[in-house]
């Protein structure tokens, strides 16, 4: 009883995946064949990625939170495609939206770390702004001409797994596992989150690191940009519509405690899982899609709640 306690965001989180499970084994058994589990890792790959830099800013604190990394998404693959059709090399895409996607997570962290603006609204101000300047830029249609070598790429996959989830999202959270358990750098960003004001009277650069991760988290969504390039074969503006809530669901989700020095990585990426396997079994029972944003909702507020009374027993 003491664990469920301590531990009830990561009890709720393996008791929705066994609920999940049953249904699914119960109802259409089907979803578990190859084919299927692939489309679900494809679908997953963009949201990983962005809940991945999603939780990073969540557990340094400082009231941490991204609401601009859908706009950053869809911004970094229209300004990746952009480039293209301005005379950029193929082969530089890749680092286009990378670089875009690290840019516009800069500026936020230097208005959030330098200025001392209130995170959510700078966040709500450039998720705007980004998912604005990606409509204007654009007239609100597709930009076509993605290379056709980048498309095998973006569609294949090896043993059922998507190449994409191969080659980005895996390394990326194995590398943020390892920073975060074995490293200066890891234990620096948990004493943030736990206590700000404690990390700075012990020589903690806060401000350097909280910018430093702002960046690392649009350098992700400039990433997922890119592989929806890859994937859809054309640079959408709305493409990254919802992911700023579906993000920060997988975050807390996974575990991450809303007020920060608390969680890991691979909690987030299993949260991540089953929010698109979620996601798809609604599609699969003919549930309208309208109500796939409900249940996202529903579930945060289900965390939160599991998070308030689990810091509360504790």
């Amino acid at each position: 009883m003491k664990f469920l306690r301590s531990h009830l965001v990561t009890c709720l989180l393996v008791a929705l995946w066994c609920l999940l499970v049953a249904v699914v084994l119960l109802f259409q058994p089907t979803m578990l064949d190859p084919i299927n589990l692939t489309a679900l890792l494809q679908f997953a790959t963009v949201l990983a990625l962005v809940a991945l830099g999603q939780a990073l800013v969540v557990l340094s604190g400082g009231a941490g939170i991204d609401l601009s990394v859908g706009g950053n998404v869809s911004l970094s693959a229209v300004v990746g495609m952009m480039a293209l059709d301005a005379g950029a090399p193929a082969f530089l895409l890749p680092a286009i939206c990378v670089l875009c996607g690290l840019l516009l997570g800069l500026f936020n962290g230097l208005l959030i770390a330098r200025l001392k603006i209130w995170p959510l609204i700078v966040t709500l101000g450039t998720f705007y702004a980004w998912s604005g300047l990606a409509l204007a830029l654009t007239g609100g249609a597709a930009l076509s001409g993605v290379p056709r070598e980048l498309l095998p790429w973006g569609r294949g996959a090896l043993a059922a797994i998507p190449l994409p989830f191969l080659c980005c999202v895996l390394p990326a959270f194995i590398l943020a596992w390892g920073i975060l358990q074995f490293t200066s750098w890891g234990r620096w960003i948990y004493a943030m989150g736990f206590n700000e004001r404690s990390a700075r009277l012990v020589g903690i650069p806060v401000d350097r690191l909280r910018l430093l991760i702002y960046g690392i988290c649009g350098a992700l969504a400039g990433c997922a940009g890119f592989i929806t390039l890859a994937w859809l074969g054309s640079g959408r503006p709305n493409v990254g519509v919802n992911l700023e809530l579906e993000s920060l669901t997988a975050a807390l989700l996974g575990g991450m405690a809303i007020f920060g020095g608390r969680g890991g990585a691979i909690g987030v990426l299993a949260a991540t899982l089953l929010l698109v396997a979620i996601k798809t079994s609604l599609l699969q029972f003919g549930i309208n899609t309208v109500w796939q944003v409900g249940v996202v909702g529903l579930l945060l507020i289900i965390v939160l709640l599991a998070d308030r009374f689990s810091s509360y027993r504790r």
